[in-house]
């Protein structure tokens, strides 16, 4: 085992995953010799050359119609994406060519194999182009994965595992956590299951479900809900899509009540598709409504920041209030 930030377990992941397998490239704007603007990259073209680790031109369309093509001729390439926030303009390739490209070729072109990495979410007063957190528009992608890690094991695990899954994956790194998250990693090839929440915590009042930097916020709640004696089962859902909705059904059917949040706003939400799978699934066990604790829909706002964010008195509030509906 050792102490890894966040971020050097996505640099150990990527270098064992280079060293592995020499179909892995990475690129994406600076991740050369600069190491990317968060040094996620560092010492990668250093170790495999210029080959295998390059820069982009600033264009995403570009950088993710770049690997479609490098994905149907076999490589598996890690796309980045600098900010999650500008993943929009490469939006059309990824939903309408790394998604389905395969499927409407014959699986003649198969981009099975790319891997796209980005930086998501706020607290780190990055304003209107550096926080926000896009996943729910890719969660209505059929032919996508979609992957949250929440530390530093995660991190090395789910991407392993992501840059070797036969889909395109979309994996979205909490960039406030990424010097902030420290834990024991292992040193060696590990992989963690796709699409297998993980159940962070046992309780039996309530579910507390998130995903990425939300679970920080999700068990300090917890926390205080539990110094006033309320049980909270805690998961952390990892793989949004496809997602593990029999682990979520189990813990629901068992505390009666579930409490979703996440940082992307409100409407429109991944919460809300969570929300109405369980109460399908689970209605006859549901104590109180399905609570949702999310960023307020606006545009995300600088100076206003705490004040939008799904914070823990929101998560440990809504918890009470489920509770004691």
């Amino acid at each position: 085992m050792a102490q890894m930030n966040l971020l050097q377990a996505i640099n150990n992941a990527l270098d064992i995953a280079m060293a592995a397998d020499e179909r892995v490239l990475c690129f994406g704007e600076d991740v050369g010799h600069f190491g990317g603007v968060f040094r996620a990259t560092a010492k990668l073209q250093d170790k495999f050359g210029k080959a295998r680790c390059f820069n982009t031109p600033l264009t995403e369309q570009g950088i993710i119609g770049f690997a479609n093509g490098l994905a149907a001729q076999g490589h598996r390439p890690v796309a980045e994406i600098q900010f999650a926030d500008y993943i929009f303009p490469a939006f059309d390739q990824i939903v309408n060519e790394s998604a389905k490209f395969r499927y409407r070729s014959g699986n003649e072109f198969n981009v099975g194999g790319l891997t796209i990495r980005t930086p998501y979410g706020g607290g780190i007063a990055g304003g209107h182009y550096h926080s926000q957190s896009p996943e729910a528009y890719f969660t209505q992608t059929p032919g996508l994965k979609v992957v949250v890690p929440r530390n530093p094991h995660q991190a090395k695990g789910l991407l392993l595992a992501s840059i070797r899954d036969d889909n395109p994956v979309v994996f979205f790194e909490p960039k406030r956590l990424y010097r902030a998250s420290v834990g024991e990693v292992p040193e060696e090839d590990y992989q963690l299951p796709l699409s297998e929440a993980e159940v962070v915590k046992p309780g039996t009042d309530i579910t507390l479900l998130g995903w990425g930097a939300q679970m920080e916020l999700i068990e300090n709640a917890a926390k205080r809900a539990e110094a006033m004696g309320i049980s909270c089962e805690i998961i952390d859902l990892r793989t949004l899509l496809p997602w593990d909705v029999d682990t979520v059904a189990a813990s629901v059917e068992k505390t009666g009540r579930l409490l979703i949040s996440h940082e992307a706003p409100l409407t429109g939400g991944f919460a809300g598709e969570i929300a109405a799978a369980i109460q399908e699934r689970c209605f006859l066990y549901l104590e109180s409504p399905i609570a949702r604790v999310c960023g307020l829909d606006t545009p995300y706002p600088l100076m206003l920041e705490k004040e939008h964010m799904a914070n823990e008195h929101k998560i440990f509030e809504a918890i009470k209030a489920s509770v004691n509906f």
